[in-house]
């Protein structure tokens, strides 16, 4: 076990080392200026040239290259040029709104659509069709057009919940609640149905096998057959279907946030693909490579323990 987990790390980050150093020298093709970016369009030459130079724009990529990369291996992500703070700053400042949204959307992903899909799965019929039509509706409805109904009815009219803003937990955990809990319901849905979706194929698929007529035939309990082989094999298809509801989840949050009025990551990306803040864009880049290598990992961990196959492929 010791020797797959070092593979996988290992294969995982020589992945975000090609991931990260691509999008590297693919940002310096498409000729985003930060200086100009960062003095607008009505700085003169000469001013954009001496921004170029402070930035170490003038310099080959390459060596801009290895700069970013060994100082990022020291933990520091530079400066952002339009902004001028320090990106590592800006990321983790704005860190905790992204991360309530996705981790709590992914969340009550798993449990409803965990629930919905095992209750769909052993109650074929009327009640199995019905809860299809429910799962491909909730797939089938864009996140952003979800935020804004519930923003209207929830907010503007019910005056149940903040239409915008963020309240940090430290500060008021009501009020955190609060403001993330529209958000959080715009962005989970789509994932309960695509979770519960993957659930009840996995559960009728193993349902399906001989050696579960086998257990059902000498009188062992449906409850005990579900929770204990059941659902154990049915586990690591759902597994992988979470972990991309994870990477989507933070994919969405950018526009969720605008909805909401939320400083979030995806605030920050939009303001800095705007003025192509090079800077700042590769920071993002490179926490977002970081959490799809994490999550792909863990996943590829539990799919190790659950199933001991799996380490020698």
């Amino acid at each position: 076990m010791l020797l797959f987990i070092l593979r996988r790390l290992l294969a995982g980050l020589l992945l975000a080392f090609v991931v990260v150093t691509g999008m590297f020298f693919f940002l310096t093709l498409t000729g985003t200026d930060p200086a100009r970016g960062s003095l607008g369009m009505y700085a003169t030459v000469a001013q954009v040239e001496a921004k170029r130079h402070e930035l170490g724009l003038d310099r080959p990529v390459f060596g801009q290259y290895f700069d970013w990369l060994g100082n990022a291996l020291t933990g520091s992500l530079g400066t952002s040029s339009a902004q001028n703070v320090s990106v590592s700053e800006l990321i983790l400042t704005r860190l905790p709104v992204t991360v309530s949204l996705a981790v709590g959307a992914v969340l009550i992903a798993a449990l409803l659509g965990m629930m919905l899909g095992v209750f769909a799965a052993v109650r074929p019929g009327r009640i199995d069709r019905a809860l299809q039509i429910v799962m491909v509706l909730g797939f089938a409805l864009p996140n952003f057009w979800v935020a804004l109904i519930l923003a209207q009815v929830f907010a503007v009219q019910l005056r149940w919940f903040p239409a915008t803003g963020y309240a940090p937990f430290l500060d008021s955990p009501l009020g955190w609640i609060g403001s993330i809990t529209l958000p959080i319901v715009a962005l989970s849905i789509g994932s309960i149905a695509a979770i519960a979706q993957q659930i009840r194929n996995s559960v009728i698929s193993v349902y399906e096998q001989d050696y579960i007529r086998t257990l059902r035939s000498r009188g062992l309990p449906s409850r005990n057959i579900l929770l204990t082989h059941v659902l154990r094999n049915a586990s690591p298809p759902a597994l992988t279907m979470l972990s991309l509801q994870f990477i989507a989840a933070l994919s969405g949050a950018a526009i969720v946030e605008r909805v909401f009025g939320l400083q979030g990551i995806g605030a920050v990306a939009i303001t800095a693909s705007g003025s192509g803040d090079i800077q700042v864009i590769m920071g993002l880049l490179l926490f977002t490579v970081i959490v799809v290598v994490a999550v792909n990992f863990v996943v590829d961990v539990l799919y190790g323990a659950l199933n001991p196959k799996v380490r020698i492929a």
